[in-house]
């Protein structure tokens, strides 16, 4: 294979519990994930990688292939390599569970954005902030790139600092969208670097791969998407929903 994605699903998520099985409109948040995701056009395989039998019997009713993995994975790459582990495919892109809104040229950017370049062994997914509101928030990781499009950093604050003396009047904002593409032998690398203090700083996983000075090529996208880490989030995600369907409908 060339192509697989994961889902990574915890039920047990510290700041939301059972997030992934959240109904919007009728529907657990993770199917919404997973009907998005089978839109992409490079994935050969698609499979939600869980620890808790509710999740398993939920993605089992919705027709996903799903795999019960070991319950004391610290991350969700750990999961993955778990799933991953036995199977011969070049890429791995690692698809969130609580990104309802992930749109499928995200997951056939990343993927193909690998494939055709070898020396590549990661990539991620940005889109510029347009809620000014949004620069500030902390649950949005915000990112800046070189001018080759590789990561600078990641960080929860707002970056770049906008100095008063900088002669910049509206410098632009980009956000983080965790979806990663990794080739199969560097999602092991990946799996086995240190935790940095940035990481822990931060509560940022991907930073450990800048700190070890490895590249993450990004990759602007159009469509925006709203991340569910909290029941606020959740709401958020419904009232966008909902206007949506208003306009649709007009």
């Amino acid at each position: 294979m060339d192509v697989i994605g994961v889902i990574p699903a915890r039920y047990s998520s510290t700041r939301f519990e059972g997030k992934v099985l959240a109904d919007i409109n009728g529907k657990p948040m993770l199917q919404h994930v997973w009907e998005r995701a089978k839109q992409s056009l490079v994935l050969d395989e698609l499979i939600i990688a869980c620890d808790d039998e509710r999740v398993f019997q939920a993605a089992k009713e919705f027709g996903a292939r799903v795999v019960l993995t070991a319950k004391g994975h610290i991350s969700g790459t750990d999961r993955i390599v778990e799933v991953v582990n036995p199977l011969d495919v070049k890429v791995v892109v690692n698809i969130q569970g609580d990104e309802p809104l992930i749109h499928p040229t995200m997951i056939d950017r990343v993927a193909q954005t690998l494939l055709n370049d070898k020396s590549l062994f990661m990539a991620t997914i940005i889109k510029k902030i347009d809620d000014p509101v949004l620069i500030n928030d902390p649950h949005v990781v915000k990112v800046v790139a070189d001018k080759n499009d590789f990561a600078l950093y990641f960080s929860r604050a707002p970056i770049p600092f906008h100095a008063a003396n900088s002669g910049v009047q509206s410098p632009a904002y980009y956000k983080h969208i965790g979806l990663y593409g990794y080739t199969k032998d560097f999602l092991f690398t990946y799996k086995n670097l240190a935790v940095s203090d940035l990481e822990k700083i931060e509560c940022l996983e991907q930073l450990r791969v800048l700190k070890e000075g490895y590249r993450i090529k990004v990759i602007e996208t159009k469509y925006d998407t709203i991340g569910v880490d909290t029941p606020d989030d959740l709401e958020r995600l419904k009232e966008y929903l909902r206007e949506n369907d208003n306009k649709s409908a007009q």
